[in-house]
């Protein structure tokens, strides 16, 4: 089994700590209702239907739709959305200083 780098460890450490507390499901829960808010869903839905409607619905797979859609909808996250999970984040790792 090969060895995990310290930042692969630290970054499932936090991982396993975020889920045991339940802070990854409130974080997941917060970004949900921060991109709905945002109009972000409503953008994206617009562009599954761009795609659908340029390669015609007979042609595209769920695939082809996740490979086109992925990157529009990780661009289009504002930027405020981005700065206070990690706030979040960066708190919850103050409150468990022990990692």
């Amino acid at each position: 089994v090969p060895k995990m780098n310290k930042d692969a460890q630290m970054r499932a450490t936090i991982n396993q700590k975020l889920i045991e507390t339940g802070e990854r499901e409130r974080l997941k829960e917060l970004l949900r209702a921060k991109l709905i808010e945002c109009g972000w869903k409503d953008q994206l839905k617009a562009h599954c239907k761009d795609v659908i409607k340029e390669k015609g619905l007979e042609h595209v797979t769920v695939d082809d739709l996740v490979a086109e859609i992925t990157p529009k909808g990780r661009a289009l996250v504002p930027d405020s959305v981005k700065k206070e999970l990690l706030q979040r984040i960066r708190t919850f790792l103050a409150q468990h200083a022990s990692l």
